[in-house]
């Protein structure tokens, strides 16, 4: 690293004081709300080619698009003379490195909200896009076109991951340029029940990948799998990525997850608007011998644990992370979903139970699946995941009966998946089919 990075923090004293940023984020169980971040894929819907990926630049790009939002109230952050961010008032647009636009806002207290809030967004996307050519897909990996076509957005962070990632993992550039999700993020008010929740959602989401399967498009091609994004995953980088065997286990879950993250290798520094490659040291080596005369601060921190890929991220919040982006009942779907089997003492534990008999070397086999298989991956037992499926979702029917009955019927999508079998991935492949090759068929049906 040839530029001097400045200090911007005070150093961290020990790990406690990492534990404890976590038990800050415990809140009491009336004020729990559920936030919502989803991602789409943005292609031309006109011109040619027809479904080319949006360029960053140019008057038909994502610059021209963001010029335009700007006009009407959102404010810009740049980096380096590029607008790589939007905000207005809660609400905050970023861009992923392949240019997929992601909403995130601060956690509503209902479903609903989040409905009126993503609604509205979409209601406005497409009434900038549509001028500029632009059409944004729900669905869960870039349906047309191949890596290279993708162009990067100019982010300084990306700069470093992509040089940093393929080296851990062979598809981690994939996963970055061409992978769309939806999150859902949820509370907790304390340690244990942070760990409860944390090991529900790692037991089920497998089946919840399955559930929301709708990648199976690779270079405008059927690719034989569910969820492409999904298998991306598998190969991104395993020392960031995946399940985590401590969430099975009965350990105070905020000293374990500070234990793991410390020993995962750091991707970046951030230092005077700039970001640098740490040499491959993890956390924990910064913390004990610094770097070039820097010391490890509580942003360094905070910054390592966004770069962190588990199947459920710990912050002050647990953010679920294995379903991909769909439409947008789907989309609404998912935090429904997760909310009522997380807010409810008596869902969560079910879905617990419901996927307690695979050990840790099962449940990663069953995630390898998964991806491939979708619904029909089956597990050790003989039950195939659409069985599994059925009673995970009437588990969190019943969970959010109790806590918010009028938001069952966000759960509908997920009714006639596992009534018929037949998930997004399914539908997919049938537009593709009938569609036969023309792209602008697809894109309608995809369009958000």
């Amino acid at each position: 690293m040839t530029d001097r990075i400045v200090q911007t923090a005070t150093p961290i004293t020990s790990v406690e004081e990492l534990v404890q940023r976590f038990h800050a984020g415990s809140k009491p169980a009336g004020a729990f709300r559920v936030g919502s971040e989803h991602e789409k894929v943005g292609v031309i819907d006109r011109g040619d080619p027809i479904g080319a990926p949006v360029p960053y630049h140019g008057e038909h790009g994502i610059e021209a698009l963001f010029a335009a939002l700007i006009e009407r109230g959102w404010s810009p952050q740049s980096e380096r003379g590029h607008v790589i961010a939007l905000s207005r008032g809660v609400e905050r647009m970023t861009l992923e490195p392949g240019g997929q636009l992601e909403l995130s806002a601060d956690p509503l207290p209902t479903v609903r909200a989040a409905d009126q809030e993503i609604s509205g967004h979409l209601a406005e996307l497409a009434e900038v896009s549509r001028p500029l050519g632009i059409a944004w897909l729900g669905i869960g990996f870039r349906p047309f076109g191949t890596l290279d076509d993708v162009p990067w957005v100019p982010k300084g962070r990306y700069e470093v991951m992509r040089s940093e990632l393929p080296r851990r993992g062979s598809l981690a550039l994939e996963m970055m340029k061409r992978t769309a999700t939806v999150q859902a993020n949820l509370d907790y008010c304390s340690e244990e029940d942070a760990g409860r929740k944390m090991r529900a959602a790692m037991s089920v989401t497998s089946v919840v990948t399955a559930l929301f399967a709708g990648s199976p498009l690779v270079d405008g091609k059927d690719s034989g799998y569910a969820s492409y994004r999904a298998s991306v995953w598998l190969d991104t980088d395993p020392t960031r990525c995946g399940l985590l065997p401590f969430a099975f286990e009965d350990r105070p879950l905020f000293a374990a997850y500070t234990d793991w993250a410390l020993d995962v290798p750091l991707l970046f520094l951030y230092r005077a608007e700039h970001y640098f490659s740490a040499g491959g040291m993890t956390f924990r080596q910064f913390m004990a011998e610094g770097f070039e005369g820097e010391r490890a601060t509580v942003e360094d921190w905070d910054t390592h644990l966004t770069t962190l890929f588990p199947e459920v991220r710990l912050k002050h919040y647990l953010e679920v992370r294995g379903a991909d982006a769909g439409p947008r009942p789907m989309v609404l779907a998912l935090p429904a979903l997760w909310k009522g089997l997380l807010y409810d003492r008596q869902a969560c534990d079910a879905a617990t139970r419901l996927m307690a008999g695979p050990s840790y070397p099962e449940r990663l086999r069953l995630r390898e699946e998964v991806p491939r298989a979708g619904l029909a991956a089956r597990l050790p037992d003989g039950r195939s995941v659409l069985e599994v499926a059925r009673e995970l979702v009437a588990i969190a029917h019943d969970g959010l009966s109790r806590v918010a009955a009028d938001e069952v019927g966000y759960l509908a999508p997920l009714d006639e998946i596992v009534a018929t079998g037949r998930g997004v991935a399914d539908r997919i492949r049938e537009t593709a089919r009938v569609a036969r090759g023309d792209r602008r068929e697809l894109i309608e049906a995809l369009r958000l």
